[in-house]
């Protein structure tokens, strides 16, 4: 049998309890819930803050849905947009995650 070089990566994985997918879903799905939210609180249609944002409208709507995933940078050029600070959108995520869950977080 073939014995491949150690390369200085532990043989063993540890896991430390990750989320489940299912969790993990509807913690994004409140982060989208929560965008058009306060999108909508804005008086902002999605071309609207598209044009804000100098992206297609489609693009405000696939992160509204689900269908595209927003990555920090970009949560934040949203927040920029909406006229939030990332502070404060992480605060209204923590209560409207709580909300939504009935206040079990």
């Amino acid at each position: 049998m073939l014995k491949y070089p150690n390369l200085g990566y532990s043989s063993q994985v540890v896991h430390y309890g990750w989320v489940s997918k299912a969790s993990q879903t509807e913690d994004y799905d409140s982060f989208c819930a929560l965008l058009k939210k306060l999108r909508e609180d804005k008086g902002l249609t999605q071309a609207e803050l598209a044009k804000r944002l100098e992206v297609p409208q489609s693009f405000v709507s696939k992160y509204e849905t689900g269908e595209r995933r927003l990555d920090f940078v970009e949560t934040a050029q949203v927040c920029v947009a909406l006229g939030l600070t990332i502070e404060k959108f992480a605060a209204a995520y923590s209560n409207f995650s709580k909300a939504e869950r009935g206040g079990s977080r």
